[in-house]
């Protein structure tokens, strides 16, 4: 079994050194993550300048990119393999509902399932780290079950823990994403020159969180395992809009 690990908090982040600590013993492990918090980057990819890759005391490497760059290299050409399972994580705070599409941890993982590997994102629901370690241990017990069932073809899964000190033993639901409220306004401030400055900002609260979505699983002491797909398509509207729009050219 070889694993392919990343994350989008960096590779320095408590999050990413619990997931590889609680994943020694079920194969070869390689870490290869940003030098930085890449948080909320996506899916982007550094197509404006060349990449380095460097190497930590601690057999990690890191790259000056991406989440997505990071997995990317390493599947272009950093590895001498093809992983059998790439994990992203684990994120300091949750990843549901919209904010998946922002994740840079989702992201990571989507890369490998881009490249035909099954992946699994890892994030607690909170911030702040608290029970990180139980977290890991459901983490592991979650690759544990995937390997034993088998990795025949690839998927793509994203998980939510929350931060309890039971958290290995909670019970775990298959789940969709619910839906948030938009952003709340951004925060605007002024530079040292007076100038305007605009800070993002904070996620609304959840509009769609009934049974069955991940904002529910969560907050009723679950973990929440949501099977994600890359294919954006509006597969119920593609006939509507052909009657609306025609067929032109």
């Amino acid at each position: 079994m070889r694993i392919l690990i990343a994350n989008d908090d960096g590779y320095l982040a408590p999050g990413l050194h619990a997931l590889v600590k609680a994943c020694e013993g079920l194969g070869q492990i390689d870490v290869i993550a940003p030098e930085q918090n890449a948080s909320g980057t996506s899916n982007a990819l550094t197509l404006s300048r060349p990449l380095s890759v460097f190497h930590a005391q601690n057999g990690f490497r890191y790259v000056n990119g991406t989440p997505s760059d990071c997995v990317h290299v390493a599947l272009t050409g950093l590895l001498d393999y093809k992983p059998d399972l790439v994990l992203s994580g684990i994120n300091n705070g949750a990843n549901m509902g919209d904010d998946t599409l922002y994740s840079g941890t989702v992201a990571a993982a989507t890369e490998g399932f881009l490249f035909g590997i099954p992946s699994i994102a890892f994030s607690q629901v909170d911030k702040g780290w608290v029970e990180l370690e139980a977290a890991a241990q459901m983490a592991r017990r979650l690759v544990e079950q995937v390997i034993a069932d088998g990795l025949g073809r690839p998927f793509l899964l994203n998980v939510n823990i929350p931060n309890r000190a039971d958290a290995k033993s909670l019970p775990w639901r298959v789940t969709r994403l619910g839906r948030r409220h938009a952003s709340e306004p951004v925060i605007e401030q002024r530079n040292p020159r007076g100038e305007p400055i605009y800070w993002i900002g904070p996620a609304g609260d959840a509009r769609e969180a009934g049974e069955g979505t991940d904002f529910h699983a969560t907050s009723n002491g679950m973990v929440s395992i949501t099977p994600l797909q890359v294919d954006l398509t509006d597969h119920a509207g593609l006939s509507a809009w052909a009657s609306h729009l025609g067929e032109h050219g």
